[in-house]
């Protein structure tokens, strides 16, 4: 079981990785400009776009665990009709985003709150990287559909091809044609669709045979989309209150300052590199998962689930350490202000502390998702939220930037709790 863990999750923790460096890479480019506004504009503009590219999450989350119980079903028609149906999603989701970006963006914003000159340059930013839409939400259906089909080393190609052309345009854009945060926007979209370009010639290299006649291309399983449509639901709203936790947290600290919003987006890169190391074995859990539902073997599955969660701690007490130690030395490759370094040191705990704590709600929800058991991970989600998180900040802002992050961490300590306790009866209700 080992064994099957880390063939999944070592090509899943390099390709998720990737994405974290892409963002720390423009927080780098920004933070060693003479202005902070276009840090700020960064973070701000990078919060926006994620609401949609978070947001619209559950097509690679949906994707994955439907994928991987058809597998292991051994039903291939199924598996091509799932990809069909996220794809389809995908196309219809991202014209009608395209359509109504406008009230969109004045959503965000009146959510988002910033100084005026953060809130122009942040929405130049977000109207650049809207056109990256149809390729985004197209890559997130290749990418859960991958791992559905136990396959980790496609999605590993994509991220890193697509993120290393990202932070090459990025540094061109920005140092050679003098551009600045709209310079990190174009890299993005563009480094998008040539990601989406590269999925279909992966997709066509290894599983051309699947395709059969012209019909099985166009033919759709309404049973398979009636299902894709149930659990992407539920995702969503999940999704959708943790991408709004995150907006708040941001939108609290520009509320606080301009300087505290920047060292707020700055620590939360740390938070946000460890979330995507380990979840390369929360993917790994749910493509196990959804594989050993498929096929009835619960024995199986509780295994994954138990080896996922040592190696996911065993990561997890490896970046603490790390960010005990040299924590102020990562700052400083961030940015040379002074001011920012001098003012993150204290909130430094926090981070420190946060590998440990998410360890339970990053692998949680991989088990749930690979489950397929959405509607149980959709309530854990909307209770930690609105019982735990906000009236947490409310109770707490008095004490400034440590109530905010203290706030931020018991939604984590929540999640964590919620989904342990619902495991037993939803997930290995089976397997004993």
């Amino acid at each position: 079981m080992n064994r099957e863990i880390l063939r999944l999750a070592i090509p899943n923790i390099i390709s998720n990785v990737s994405v974290p460096m892409l963002s720390a890479v423009d927080l780098m480019l920004m933070g060693h400009l003479s202005k902070e506004q276009h840090l700020g504009a960064v973070a701000v503009g990078g919060v926006a776009f994620n609401v949609i590219y978070w947001g619209f999450g559950f097509l690679r989350m949906s994707t994955t665990g439907m994928t991987a119980q058809a597998y292991g079903a051994d039903d291939s028609e199924r598996c091509l009709s799932i990809l069909k149906v996220a794809l389809l999603f995908a196309f219809i989701s991202s014209l009608l985003l395209i359509i109504s970006y406008p009230i969109i963006v004045e959503i965000i914003f009146l959510l988002i709150e910033a100084s005026s000159e953060v809130e122009q340059l942040a929405k130049v930013y977000f109207r650049i990287c809207i056109f990256a839409v149809p390729a985004t939400l197209a890559l997130h259906a290749f990418h859960g559909w991958f791992l559905g089909m136990q396959n980790a080393r496609h999605p590993m190609i994509l991220a890193i091809t697509v993120n290393s052309v990202n932070i090459v345009l990025s540094v061109l854009f920005v140092k050679v044609f003098q551009m600045r945060s709209d310079g990190v926007a174009l890299g993005t979209a563009c480094a998008q669709y040539f990601g989406l370009f590269l999925a279909i010639v992966l997709f066509l290299y290894r599983y051309r045979k699947l395709l059969g006649n012209a019909l099985s291309l166009v033919a759709l399983d309404l049973s398979i989309l009636r299902q894709f449509l149930i659990i992407s639901r539920d995702i969503f709203i999940r999704t959708l209150c943790l991408v709004l936790s995150h907006a708040f947290f941001t939108s609290k600290s520009a509320l606080i300052s301009d300087a505290v919003l920047a060292v707020n987006a700055i620590l939360l890169q740390f938070i946000i590199f460890v979330a995507y190391a380990v979840d390369g074995f929360a993917f790994a859990t749910e493509s196990l998962v959804g594989k050993y539902k498929g096929a009835l073997d619960y024995i199986n599955l509780k295994l994954a689930v138990k080896y996922a969660f040592a190696w996911a701690y065993i990561f997890g007490c490896i970046f603490s350490l790390t960010f005990l130690v040299v924590g102020e030395n990562i700052l400083r490759l961030f940015t040379n202000q002074e001011v920012i370094i001098t003012q993150a040191i204290p909130y430094m705990i926090w981070v420190v502390l946060a590998p440990i704590i998410n360890i339970a709600p990053y692998i949680w929800d991989g088990v749930f998702l690979g489950a397929t058991a959405t509607p149980i991970m959709r309530n854990a989600m909307i209770c930690s939220t609105l019982c735990i998180f906000l009236p947490s900040y409310y109770l707490f802002i008095p004490y400034g930037n440590h109530g905010l992050w203290f706030s931020l961490t018991l939604l984590n300590i929540a999640r964590g709790i919620s989904l342990s306790l619902l495991a037993p009866k939803h997930i290995f209700k089976y397997s004993s």
